[in-house]
């Protein structure tokens, strides 16, 4: 269960791969640090990845065996942790893991499914159906033009990265 005053620092973006979710991030942090917010980001991955490169020592270190692998200089660290699971953790586990580092707020890219309040993003020209239809977790969507449905929440502009700051601020940091 995820401890409520972490709960509502929670905000996920849930939309179709290709629609634009982590272009979005990459905007909007910026301009959500320059307000002096401390933000954390989760983002899904439906793969295996590597976030270091074979050759390397953390990447050999990892591979020959190692269940947890931090690498860390001056400038940043990054923990690795080898996954045994038959199933993947709920988005809860990995918003734990945010819990003691002072974040104001933690964006979370993908888990869609997950039961988090999310702004939709969508973009009528590529054809999907809306997820907030069968999503009651949406609290907003983020489009780039009209929908061809009416909708009971608010819509945002998804290229107005201004309005869609102020929507996250006025909706989860000011409360």
């Amino acid at each position: 269960m995820i401890n409520n005053n972490i709960k509502k620092h929670i905000l996920g973006f849930a939309a179709y791969s290709g629609t634009g979710k982590t272009t979005l991030l990459i905007n909007i942090i910026p301009l959500l640090k320059k307000k002096d917010y401390k933000i954390g980001v989760i983002k899904h991955a439906h793969h295996a990845f590597d976030i270091d490169k074979k050759g390397k020592d953390s990447y050999e270190l990892r591979k020959a065996g190692a269940s947890h692998m931090l690498i860390t200089s001056n400038q940043r660290w990054a923990l690795m942790v080898e996954n045994d699971v038959s199933k993947e953790p709920d988005v809860e586990e990995y918003i734990k893991k945010f819990e003691d580092e002072n974040i104001d707020l933690i964006l979370i890219e993908g888990f869609k499914t997950q039961d988090i309040p999310k702004i939709e993003l969508h973009r009528p020209s590529l054809g999907h159906p809306l997820l907030c239809v069968n999503d009651k977790n949406i609290i907003a969507i983020a489009t780039d033009s009209k929908l061809s449905e009416d909708v009971d929440i608010p819509i945002l502009d998804l290229n107005d990265h201004k309005m869609i700051i102020e929507y996250i601020i006025s909706e989860f940091l000011k409360k």
